[in-house]
């Protein structure tokens, strides 16, 4: 069982994250912390490319990677360069509710009649290209995949900090995810 931990007061924040580039992030975003300065980024947030997500952060404080679900899977060199080269000791996995991502086989039709009017495609292209793509970015239930993903990270990187949260997107607010 997952179970979303709301951060209404730094009190709330996760024992394990207070302190952290991850605590600073749910008190930019959730508290309105005021905005410090920074030169160079504390964190990496893997997050959706849904533009109905907007994060209350500092300027230069994290790297951030959009993709579809949250779904790093094929952006993990990108993570590792930010880790190695960039220097960030946390990583926070962010996904959403109402994400297109879930149950992506029922956007079946919708995909292939989207890329016929507005791409000009053939529907024999995109039908094959939603049969090869699909179960690369299918998440399933958003917050089983945010949990998997961020143990999964975890077991790559050992030493990181890796944070698996939801964005309400009926809210704007930031939770914790824990199970």
């Amino acid at each position: 069982m997952i179970s979303l931990i709301p951060v209404e007061t730094s009190q709330d924040i996760l024992q394990e994250y207070r302190g952290t580039p991850i605590g600073l992030l749910l008190e930019y975003h959730n508290l309105h912390r005021p905005l410090d300065a920074y030169t160079n980024a504390q964190l990496l947030i893997g997050m959706c490319i849904d533009h109905r997500k907007l994060l209350r952060l500092p300027q230069n404080f994290a790297y951030v990677i959009r993709s579809g679900g949250a779904n790093l899977r094929y952006s993990e060199f990108m993570v590792s360069f930010a880790i190695a080269v960039g220097g960030v000791q946390a990583v926070a996995l962010i996904g959403h509710t109402q994400c297109g991502m879930m149950n992506l086989s029922t956007r079946r039709q919708l995909f292939i009649h989207g890329l016929i009017e507005r791409a000009g495609w053939t529907e024999e292209q995109a039908a094959e290209h939603f049969l090869q793509s699909a179960p690369k970015f299918e998440i399933g239930n958003v917050e089983e995949f945010i949990v998997s993903e961020a143990s999964r990270f975890r077991q790559m990187y050992p030493k990181v900090i890796v944070a698996p949260l939801l964005y309400r997107v009926e809210d704007n607010r930031l939770y914790q995810l824990e199970g």
